[in-house]
């Protein structure tokens, strides 16, 4: 199967399996998972979940984990996973051979080398038949998938096509209310009845965001609106979508930021850069990464190996080999002395040292000792 995201399915399974990973450095502008006051632990080799004081609420048992998504975290016994509520109950017995989390109330699982869609209780809406990479989690209530002869169309909820298999690629989901589609090696945009909105023309095209879409058109991208009019002609190497009202773009090999008239307002300066996040952008100039706001000025000077954006007013940020987190002023909060550690979400941290991973508070305080 051949789609822009084919490595969709891989990443959500990736982030089912790995506890803790090193990263890569640079700059992260990593997602914020589902509240739900839980979090993943392992002991003795086996995973379970706490609530925020580090208190065990669902003792380790599993061999492995996912993430909490709309009520329900995926689990892994004996190599078949199942979903459990936030109590520990198996609410779908283990039965799977693989399984994602839960999207618009259905979550995409395997058996026997297909994939289907179910709901929470464990009953199969669209029973399996897409093969891998075949098939991407619900949104708004529809879903890509694919056939056998490498053609992509959008099934509803009940597994009915509601726009046929046609399209040689899909950019993923529907994105205010337009979806890119790839015919003959074109991109264009179709609404949700499958009629084009935009005729495929582009060689390259991304999703639509604050009402604008990057398109490529030979080796150059620009910005379209939703009638697929060049709002920002095409004219920049490389490009990112808009955030914040900026959208960061590459000439030669520096980055800066635009307005939606395409002038401007931070001129290419940097080795690398981030989208804006909170009226802040991760920048990095000679091999350090530091913070910047709308202007242009630094607020947080390049001194680190790896950033990320801040979450609960605290960013990770890695110095010298060793993890740790400051405040928007660039203030250490919590001293770099991890050998890896990831944002902070609900209130707690996860954080690698020694080869065991364990919890946080805000005053850098565990929760949870390391363990595996």
């Amino acid at each position: 199967m051949k789609y822009a995201f084919s490595l969709c399915i891989c990443i959500v399974l990736l982030l089912f399996f790995v506890s803790c990973g090193k990263k890569e450095g640079g700059g992260s502008s990593t997602s914020k998972k589902e509240s739900v006051g839980l979090f993943r632990v392992t002991l003795g080799g086996k995973y379970g979940f706490i609530n925020r004081e580090g208190k065990l609420v669902i003792n380790p048992q599993f061999d492995n984990v996912s993430d909490f998504s709309d009520g329900l975290a995926g689990v892994s016994t004996g190599g078949k996973w199942g979903y459990i509520d936030k109590k520990g109950k198996y609410i779908i017995n283990p039965q799977f051979h693989l399984a994602s989390n839960f999207s618009d109330g259905l979550a995409l699982v395997e058996t026997g080398d297909k994939w289907g869609y179910i709901d929470k209780e464990g009953k199969y809406i669209i029973n399996p038949q897409f093969d891998d990479n075949g098939a991407i989690d619900f949104s708004d209530g529809l879903a890509a998938v694919g056939t056998t002869d490498d053609k992509w169309g959008y099934i509803d909820k009940e597994g009915k096509y509601v726009i046929n298999p046609q399209f040689d690629k899909v950019a993923g989901n529907f994105s205010d209310g337009l979806a890119g589609v790839s015919t003959g090696g074109k991109w264009g945009y179709i609404d949700k009845k499958g009629k084009y909105i935009i005729n495929p023309q582009f060689d390259e095209a991304s999703d639509f965001s604050d009402g604008l879409a990057m398109v490529r058109t030979g080796d150059k991208w620009g910005f379209i609106d939703k009638e697929g009019k060049y709002i920002i002609n095409p004219q920049f190497d490389g490009a990112s979508n808009f955030s914040d009202g900026l959208a960061m773009v590459t000439t030669g090999d520096k980055r800066g930021y635009i307005d939606k008239e395409g002038k401007y307002i931070i001129n290419p300066q940097f080795d690398q850069a981030e989208n804006f996040s909170d009226g802040l952008a991760m920048v990095e100039t000679g091999d350090k990464w530091g913070y910047i706001n709308k202007e242009g000025k630094y607020i947080i000077n390049p001194q680190f190996d790896y950033v990320s954006i801040f979450f609960d007013g605290l960013a990770v940020v890695e110095t010298g080999d060793k993890w740790g987190y400051i405040d928007k002023e660039g203030k250490y909060i919590i001293n770099p002395q991890f050998d890896y550690a990831i944002d902070f979400s609900d209130g707690l941290a996860m954080v690698y040292t020694g080869g065991k991973c364990g919890y946080i508070d805000k005053a850098g305080k565990y929760v949870w000792n390391p363990s595996n």
